[in-house]
């Protein structure tokens, strides 16, 4: 059952993604031919007025397909007759709505549950935050230069330095201050983590207006993670085989999350949607980033670019991607992310 969960919730995402694109098609006339749901062969379909709707057999993707959408079609209900601006409305109305199913999931989660500000509420006795001279009421403005939006921003901060120097820029009494603190290697509960010591002041009654505010807080600081975590894969800070994880990794994840309970499995597909919608918004070809990076150079330059070179940079955009998911797939089946 946990299993079904995290396929709903996976579903969920997709559904909400292609959903995005489906509503602005229509606000802007443009015929959609199919709206499916899932990969590969068809499980069911149904012809609608004049779209048909379908499910594929993997629930690893979607699509909606428009009429136009990969050459031109000579008709004013086609995605290539419409200007620039009203195509790039559809294509980034998919991560839109990913984002927009983020913030609800965030707004209702910590409405019930509360949440913690990076603010410090308390300090523990011989630890690294009093000897670098941290105190209660200081309030998180940067980690290591980067901007603090949530306390997770400071968590993984900490986690990520181990035991090198971290620089926090705090605001105390109006004024701000840098503090070098060196994380220290405590164990907890039978596992070892880097801890700074100091705890976090918490809203625990938080009303529906102020959830909603967090939430938009909650949601940059997983976007930054996110952009962050793509840095490093550039880069090569992160380890392949431990650190990366694609579809059957997400649902294994979603899964054990399911396993603790529905809100942390929500919880879950409120930060895997931020993640899709990120991802989804590279400029890479074949991507909805992508995309957009053509229908910008088609609004700046005023000028169509040729069906055969879009058509290309997508064929080869779809081979990466296929071949990624195929790797990443292959990896997860061989090395398993440890949960």
């Amino acid at each position: 059952m946990y299993i079904v969960y995290a396929l709903l919730g996976f579903s969920l995402l997709i559904i909400v993604h292609e959903l995005g694109h489906f509503i602005m098609a229509k606000v802007n006339g443009i015929r959609v031919e199919e709206f499916a749901i899932g990969m590969g062969p068809k499980i069911f379909s149904v012809d609608g007025k004049e779209t048909k709707y379908s499910i594929g057999l993997f629930p690893i993707g979607g699509y909606v397909k428009m009429m136009g959408e990969d050459e031109e079609v000579q008709d004013e209900r086609s995605f290539s007759s419409k200007s620039p601006i009203r195509r790039i409305s559809v294509i980034i109305a998919g991560a839109f709505m990913n984002f927009l199913l983020a913030i609800i999931i965030f707004t209702v989660f910590l409405n019930k549950f509360g949440y913690s500000l990076p603010k410090v509420a308390s300090l523990i006795e011989n630890m690294p935050a009093v000897e670098a001279g941290l105190q209660e009421g200081d309030e998180f403005l940067k980690v290591n230069g980067s901007k603090v939006f949530s306390a997770d921003d400071l968590t993984i901060g900490i986690n990520l330095a181990k035991d090198e120097p971290i620089t926090f820029l705090v605001r105390r009494a109006g004024e701000n201050k840098e503090i070098v603190v060196t994380p220290k290697l405590v164990e907890e509960n039978g596992s070892e983590r880097y801890m700074i010591g100091f705890g976090f002041e918490r809203v625990d009654n938080p009303g529906i207006v102020q959830s909603f505010k967090q939430s938009f807080k909650e949601t940059i600081a997983v976007v930054n993670q996110t952009y962050k975590s793509l840095k490093m894969m550039v880069t090569g800070k992160v380890n392949f085989k431990t650190d990366v994880g694609g579809p059957v990794s997400i649902i294994r994840m979603s899964g054990e999350a399911a396993k603790n309970g529905i809100w942390n499995l929500m919880y879950f597909i409120a930060f895997i949607s931020i993640n899709l919608a990120v991802f989804n918004m590279l400029p890479f070809p074949a991507l909805d980033g992508g995309w957009t990076v053509i229908l910008l150079i088609e609004l700046i330059t005023r000028r169509k670019v040729p069906d055969r070179i879009v058509g290309a940079i997508n064929y080869v955009g779809i081979m990466l991607l296929f071949g990624l998911m195929i790797l990443v797939t292959i990896k997860d089946i061989l090395f398993p992310i440890q949960l």
